[in-house]
Parts: C-alpha cells; sequence; structure tokens
C-alpha cells in the first residue's frame, strides 16, 4: 500500500479517536456532576462560584441583578409530551431534579405535590426534571405512586443539568431544587430534600414579588 493510499486511514482512525475521547469526556462530565447522587444535603458546588450566599439552612440565594439565566430546559417528558421551561416565564419556577431510584426524592414527592396545589394559582408552576432512570417506566410509575401532577422532563444521561453555567446556582446533588424566578434567572437552590415547611419557606418570599424576584 502507498504511502498516499495510506493517509485516509490514518486520517480516519484519528478522527474515531477523537469522537471516543469526546465522548467519554461527556459521560465523565456526567459522572462527575452526579457523584453525590442521591445525596441528603449540600450547601456548596463547584469551582469559581460567586454572587450567592447560602443560608444556615442549606438555601443558597442570589440578589436579584446578579441572577443568571437558566439554560434551555426543555424536551420530552416523563408521560411522553413536549414542554419548554422559557414558556413559562412570567411565572415562578420550582425546578425539583429527582429519581425514581433516590429514597430521598421518594420521602419529598408528597411535600412538592401538596404545596403544588396550593400555589399553583398564584403564578407558580413546578417542573421535574427525571435523571438516571434507564427508561421511563420507573419514573410514571415514581409520579403515579405520590400523585405527581406536574410535569417532569426525562434527562436519563444528566445533560440538562450540564446546560446550567459553573458558578452559578447549578443543580449538583439528586435531589436538587432550583427557584426560578420570574424573569427566567435562578434565583435560590438547595441541594437536599425538602420537608413540606422547608420547601415553603424557600418559594415563599419570589410569591409575594409579582415583578421577577424577592430582591433579597
Amino acid at each position: 500500500m502507498s504511502a498516499a493510499s495510506r493517509a485516509p486511514l490514518r486520517s480516519s482512525s484519528t478522527a474515531v479517536r477523537v469522537r471516543r475521547r469526546a465522548a467519554l469526556a461527556a459521560g465523565a462530565a456526567v459522572s462527575a456532576l452526579l457523584v453525590s447522587a442521591c445525596s441528603s444535603g449540600g450547601t456548596s458546588g463547584g469551582g469559581g462560584q460567586t454572587g450567592f450566599v447560602t443560608g444556615s439552612d442549606g438555601i443558597s440565594t442570589v440578589k436579584e441583578g446578579e441572577r443568571a439565566d437558566a439554560p434551555d430546559l426543555s424536551g420530552k417528558t416523563v408521560d411522553g409530551g413536549q414542554i419548554d421551561v422559557d414558556d413559562y416565564k412570567g411565572k415562578v419556577v420550582v425546578l425539583n431534579v429527582w429519581g425514581s431510584w433516590c429514597p430521598p426524592c421518594r420521602a419529598e414527592a408528597k411535600n412538592f405535590e401538596k404545596v403544588y396545589q396550593d400555589v399553583k394559582d398564584q403564578g407558580v408552576q413546578f417542573v421535574g426534571i427525571n435523571t438516571r432512570d434507564t427508561s421511563v417506566g420507573p419514573a410514571r410509575a415514581f409520579e403515579e405512586e405520590f400523585g405527581v401532577s406536574y410535569p417532569s422532563l426525562y434527562d436519563p444521561a444528566g445533560k440538562l443539568m450540564l446546560r446550567f453555567e459553573k458558578g452559578t446556582l447549578n443543580p449538583q446533588a439528586i435531589p436538587s431544587t432550583l427557584i426560578i424566578d420570574r424573569e427566567g434567572k435562578v434565583a435560590a437552590r438547595t441541594l437536599q430534600a425538602l420537608s413540606e415547611e422547608k420547601l415553603r419557606k424557600m418559594l415563599e418570599p419570589y410569591l409575594k414579588d409579582t415583578s421577577g424576584g424577592s430582591g433579597k
């Protein structure tokens, strides 16, 4: 085989190796994000985070005017529908990352549904992100068991979680809960399972303000 005929083979082989390295890097990023999966708490995130304050209750908040935009959070839901969180702009969005396999997620599920029923007429939308369930069957069973009526995006590989910018209030554990204000910006985050009381406490400041945040 001539050198000229071998060159394309080397080029093709190099391209395959590059693609494999990219795939491995993406997988490692997801694994690193989920290393604390199903943890029961946590108050800090990745390196370089600035602009937020974490209270003794484990809830981190960012002042209005310093909040980062929520990333694109759209796609197929657990029940086979389609949603785009950006369509809820003008409402307060409670975003909960969960998995059917996660005991703390199971413990908090009824709390979320109860609070959602109480506040959904106050310009509030709850949205879940289901992750690490390899099929929708267990996720659907979870929603049925706990009476979850709000939609959840189906994100088995954790790709939606990686869309949050580093240095912001990005979800870093399962469960994680974020508050997205009426302007579509991330206002608060906690990396722990929430009681009904703590969920109400986290959400309450943003219910008061119909202009886009609590300003706290």
